[in-house]
């Protein structure tokens, strides 16, 4: 609880003091290396204070231009494992509602990060639509294929969007698996624990080789992928 408490306390503090700089800067200079940057590394930093350890592996699986980051999701604090040892700055598809807060949405903006109301379809596959026109222009993003965090560490069936975005912008997908962060901060508990997050990167798969009508074997093939990377305790159970 300590723990959480003095994650909390410093988080607060980040976003109060460095948070408005770092926006600001994005939005007066309409670059956001430097907010993407420091704020990255904030976090980074602020999750290896509390005890959090990444070890990496595969990073030459990464391809030179812009590709869609699949990971499975178990915790808080498999965000800023992911994302820390991608090198390279990334995109998301974020709830429409954040982008609603003062200044921060500009900035989501500007980092090229697309809104989404996952309860609307029509806006849904416009926020793809717009996700496509990114890739092409040689942004990468990372998306969470189960959806959802899993609560129990187990990989989960995959939702169909991440990779119908992937065929339609042509890029190679690549299988992130990311094992122990549900030992860091489990879903069902106020507590973090120290330990190791290893964030591994698998081969990537072209999915400009599948049709769209193709798009749940891809589905199928990067779970498997996925699942093959994790320890036995999280595959799927069935």
């Amino acid at each position: 609880m300590i723990r959480l408490i003095i994650a909390y306390a410093l988080l607060a503090l980040f976003v109060v003091f460095a948070g408005p700089v770092l926006i600001l800067h994005a939005i007066l200079t309409g670059r956001s290396d430097f907010m993407y940057r420091n704020g990255l590394g904030g976090v980074v930093r602020l999750t290896r204070l509390l005890g959090m350890r990444v070890r990496v592996e595969g990073l030459e699986n990464i391809p030179a231009g812009a590709c869609l980051f699949t990971a499975n999701h178990t915790s808080t604090v498999d965000a800023p494992a992911i994302v820390g040892s991608i090198p390279r700055q990334i995109a998301v598809i974020a709830k429409k509602s954040l982008f609603g807060i003062p200044l921060a949405g500009r900035a989501f903006l500007i980092a090229k990060f697309i809104p989404v109301n996952r309860s609307d379809h029509e806006s849904a596959l416009a926020s793809v639509e717009a996700a496509v026109a990114e890739m092409r222009r040689g942004v990468s993003f990372l998306i969470y294929p189960e959806g959802t965090r899993s609560d129990d560490g187990r990989l989960m069936p995959f939702k169909k969007g991440a990779f119908v975005l992937a065929i339609k912008a042509g890029v190679p997908i690549v299988p992130v698996a990311c094992s122990g962060a549900h030992r860091i901060w489990p879903p069902t508990k106020w507590r973090i624990y120290p330990g190791e997050v290893l964030v591994r990167f698998c081969p990537p798969v072209d999915a400009s080789a599948y049709t769209f009508e193709q798009r749940d074997a891809l589905a199928r093939r990067v779970q498997q992928i996925i699942a093959e990377a994790l320890p036995p305790d999280q595959r799927p159970s069935a």
